[in-house]
């Protein structure tokens, strides 16, 4: 019995570790003076290690997609909605989870990485030392900074992996560009874009705390982190497959679905 109460204990504690980390953090947030400077770093640090992978992967994806439903609808007879399927996959899907997943591997792997050589180094001690807290220095900026450039690769990823589909369909599958282009709007809707922009912020934002929260926890040396780095990675994978789901079947709960 107490073997088992232990163990239960033990799965929890990770969690709420993480929970307490994350509350701690958004309280740090709202705490002045904002470092903007920092936050202007990092926001340009992820978004030059993110950006030319994102636009790369959505090209592919978006010949893809295309693929996939072209040939999917071709069955049923509706040729002429290959650009409105195309859409509503690369805007409501595409675009958060490409840019959620370039994120998590290329920027928060390097922010986990950062952060552990600095608390290897016992650099975050020396900072609590002197009184400056850790939070409110390196990972509200980095977190933050994370948030904000997911949101805009979101949108390069759409508008990059829409215009893949178009060239694909126009060229490979010959498919006609008039009604590609005609098609856009059968199905998807505004609300389809907000709900990516969501997501993308929440991803970033999902993906910012994994990686300072590992890295602030990082131990055992240089192995230790790199099994930080390691576990930022594939924790941030599952907890963003997890939030895409949860956002999703919510979406399709709220907001009312156009028919053709």
């Amino acid at each position: 019995m107490g073997t088992g109460i232990g163990t239960v204990q033990g799965l929890l504690i990770g969690p709420g570790r993480f929970f307490a980390f994350a509350g701690a953090t958004f309280r740090a947030m709202f705490r002045r003076p904002f470092q903007w400077r920092e936050f202007v770093q990092q926001a340009w640090f992820v978004a030059s290690v993110s950006v030319l992978p994102t636009a790369l992967v959505s090209i592919p994806i978006g010949a893809i997609l295309t693929l996939q439903v072209g040939n999917l609808i071709r069955q049923f007879g509706a040729q002429s909605y290959t650009g409105t399927t195309a859409v509503v996959a690369n805007v409501r899907e595409g675009g958060p989870m490409i840019t959620a997943l370039v994120v998590a591997g290329a920027a928060g792997s390097a922010i986990c990485a950062d952060l552990g050589a600095r608390t290897i180094r016992e650099e975050i001690d020396a900072l609590e030392a002197l009184g400056i807290d850790p939070l409110h220095r390196l990972v509200v900026p980095r977190v933050l900074g994370t948030a904000f450039v997911a949101v805009f690769l979101n949108g390069t990823v759409s508008v990059v992996g829409i215009l893949g589909s178009y060239v694909f369909n126009v060229l490979v599958q010959g498919g006609s560009p008039g009604a590609y282009l005609a098609s856009f709007g059968s199905l998807a809707q505004l609300p389809d874009l907000y709900q990516a922009l969501v997501k993308a912020l929440l991803f970033g934002l999902t993906a910012g705390l994994v990686a300072s929260y590992k890295g602030l926890t990082a131990g055992g040396g240089p192995k230790g982190v790199g099994d930080a780095v390691n576990q930022t990675v594939v924790l941030t994978f599952v907890l963003l497959f997890v939030e895409n789901f949860v956002m999703s079947a919510l979406y399709f709960q709220v907001v009312p679905q156009k028919g053709m």
